[in-house]
């Protein structure tokens, strides 16, 4: 079955990535709006655009039924999720397939499976993958400290939703007096994101660091494994700054955690593009499994620049049941990349910064890569993830691909009419430590006041000061002979 066109059931930065590997494919793509969204950048990216409800993502985005209507009166006769909204709904993939549609992604039965964090784990240990300690189901500070004490665990320990991802419902706890607290704060936030209050309870790993393995495979059971990305520095459980590869792996640690990854995921059955996540113990050099998240990752980009594959033309051609075009040794990561997820939010507070874009100057040189879900002039409605561009860079080593970040992001880059995390990226990517490769989960939280100290104030006059300077500067000095 071949794909004639995709409608696109997501917006901003998402819709736009995917449309950009149609657009060479030459299939014709879809968009979806809302009525907020009707002027944005996806909708006339795309070949043709459908209305499908109004702001509140439960009434748009999030509205199955009204997605595979939009793509039956389309004519489309597949879908692609991007990431968010409904990527990693086992019920829509389903009704997607049921309607005679191709789903491009995962089945149902492994992203129902993966969606489930508690049924996940259960599945890694079948494979023989190393998992984090700890307990299931959880209802009551009871219980956790039974737990504590017969696994002889001490604080801080981070209860999650057994549901989604993404950061949602979770709470890192570090005194016992804290528990009954944290339990309903997870609960609410997990019911509110996922319609699922279950919870699970995990040892936290002090200097941690968040490691994962991007994987590829095909209806046939082909599965490869396109190398680890970093993906450590993060602001309240979400990911900011991502990198391929990491800087805290030697080669037979990176051969072992990828392989353990593709192990997991012949274990179930994967195909599709996907990401096994691991936490990686930076003191013991230990890895333990985390979940596996069942589409398209955010940051699959610097997986593209380092081995310069399509990822999301993998997906259209496994989902047509083509195999792989590749085997395990032909992949060969010559670069390092680098990722910033530029959200817009207040860099001190990252409370969300809503409102008219009135500037946008874009970076751009030798090895450069921008992601992009608005226009100049763009809204940023308030009812949607504030993440607007990605700004990847690449270098033949490490420190290559950082001075190529610090261009972007301090030269190449001008956003006005919203605040955003430019300064903060940048005072990431100046930071000694940074640059050293030295950084745990908790970088952020614990350098946040010397990472403010570093912002450059822009004063939004200073180009017209700059301007009124020069000419008075020439008008006191009169005619010059170069003029």
């Amino acid at each position: 079955m071949e794909i004639k066109k995709v409608l696109v059931a997501n917006r901003g930065v998402p819709a736009v990535r995917v449309m950009i590997t149609l657009r060479d494919r030459k299939i014709p793509s879809v968009a979806v709006y809302s009525t907020p969204d009707r002027l944005a950048h996806h909708v006339f990216m795309a070949d043709e655009a459908i209305h499908v409800g109004e702001a509140p993502p439960k009434e748009s985005y999030l509205n199955q039924d009204m997605m595979i209507d939009a793509a039956l009166k389309t004519g489309a006769n597949a879908i692609h999720p991007g990431w968010g909204f409904l990527a990693e709904n086992p019920d829509f993939a389903q009704k997607v397939i049921d309607a005679g549609l191709i789903w491009i992604g995962p089945s149902p039965e492994v992203i129902r499976a993966m969606g489930d964090k508690i049924r996940a784990k259960k599945i890694a240990k079948r494979a023989n993958v190393p998992v984090v300690p700890g307990i299931e189901g959880v209802k009551s500070p009871q219980e956790i400290i039974r737990w504590m004490k017969e696994e002889d665990i001490s604080f801080p320990v981070m209860i999650k939703a057994a549901s989604g991802g993404g950061g949602k419902g979770m709470v890192k706890v570090s005194r016992e007096e804290e528990l009954k607290l944290a339990l309903s704060q997870a609960a609410s936030e997990a019911k509110k994101a996922f319609g699922d209050d279950t919870l699970l309870v995990e040892k936290y790993v002090e200097r941690a660091r968040h490691i994962e393995v991007q994987i590829v495979g095909d209806m046939e059971g082909n599965i490869v494994h396109l190398h680890e990305r970093e993906c450590t520095l993060q602001r309240r459980n979400q990911k900011i700054i991502e990198e391929a590869p990491s800087p805290a792996l030697d080669e037979s640690l990176r051969e072992e955690i990828c392989f353990t990854a593709v192990r997991l995921m012949r274990e179930i059955g994967y195909y599709s593009a996907g990401t096994v996540e691991f936490l990686f113990d930076s003191d013991t050099k230990k890895f333990y499994f985390l979940e596996v998240n069942t589409r398209l990752q955010v940051e699959h980009g610097v997986t593209e620049l380092i081995t310069g594959l399509d990822i999301v033309s993998i997906m259209l051609d496994v989902a047509t049941g083509r195999p792989l075009p590749f085997k395990q040794p032909e992949i060969h990561p010559n670069r390092w990349a680098i990722e910033v997820r530029l959200n817009a939010e207040d860099p001190k507070t990252f409370n969300p910064s809503f409102g008219r874009i009135t500037r946008l100057q874009l970076p751009h040189g030798p090895n450069v890569r921008l992601s992009i879900g608005v226009n100049e002039g763009d809204e940023i409605p308030p009812y949607y993830d504030s993440l607007f561009l990605l700004i990847m860079s690449a270098g033949t080593n490490r420190l290559d691909a950082i001075r190529v970040m610090d261009r972007a992001l301090g030269r190449g880059l001008r956003v006005e009419g919203i605040k955003t995390l430019q300064p903060l990226l940048l005072s990431i990517v100046r930071h000694p430590k940074y640059i050293k490769g030295e950084f745990s989960t908790r970088f952020i939280e614990e350098h946040m006041t010397e990472l403010i100290s570093m912002f450059r104030e822009r004063n939004p006059d200073e180009e017209v000061l700059k301007i009124g300077r020069y000419v008075a500067e020439i008008s006191a000095l009169g005619p010059q002979g170069w003029m």
